[in-house]
């Protein structure tokens, strides 16, 4: 399932658990947002199209993180007037995670009842498995092999012998 949505003037094709960098909203970070100008929503081959929006469609989210963007060089010159400017900017984005594609009428917390597992959560059900003797085997055997690479660094290096040639005298 996937929707195209405008969110502050640009159009983006998202689905759920997709990031995604958008200019600048003013929501603090950690804050959920929605978004409810969907263009097009698609739930597995059946397509539905708004005119210019779908009544009752939104696209909810939650801000990760403002960040900035790379830097953009701007350079301005005059051939032969000797005039050269060098200026630069860097642009402000939110970075944002998509938690879900909602339909007229539905909320996050049924979207999250439906998709949710039955019996206990799968990390639960996961055994911490502990590292292996033969991993700290291996950590010791290399540690004398770098203190020798380093003592023989540290060793003084021997002056090579100077060839001497002598002058022939006639």
């Amino acid at each position: 399932m996937y929707a195209i949505v405008n969110i502050a003037g640009q159009q983006f094709k998202v689905e759920r658990g997709l990031k995604v960098y958008v200019h600048r909203l003013k929501a603090e970070e950690g804050a959920d947002v929605e978004f409810d100008n969907v263009l097009l929503i698609d739930n597995g081959g059946k397509i539905s199209v708004g005119s210019p929006a779908i009544d009752g469609a939104r696209v909810a989210a939650s801000v990760i993180q403002h960040v900035r963007g790379d830097k953009v060089l701007i350079f301005k010159k005059k051939r032969r007037k000797s005039y050269q400017k060098l200026s630069g900017h860097r642009q402000d984005f939110t970075q944002i995670i998509i938690q879900g594609i909602l339909a007229k009428g539905e909320t996050m917390k049924d979207k999250l009842a439906a998709n949710k597992p039955a019996g206990k959560p799968v990390l639960e059900r996961r055994k911490k498995v502990e590292a292996a003797p033969a991993v700290e085997a291996k950590a010791e055997k290399k540690a004398p092999a770098k203190k020798a690479a380093a003592k023989k660094a540290a060793a003084p290096k021997k002056a090579a012998a100077k060839k001497t040639t002598k002058k022939k005298e006639d």
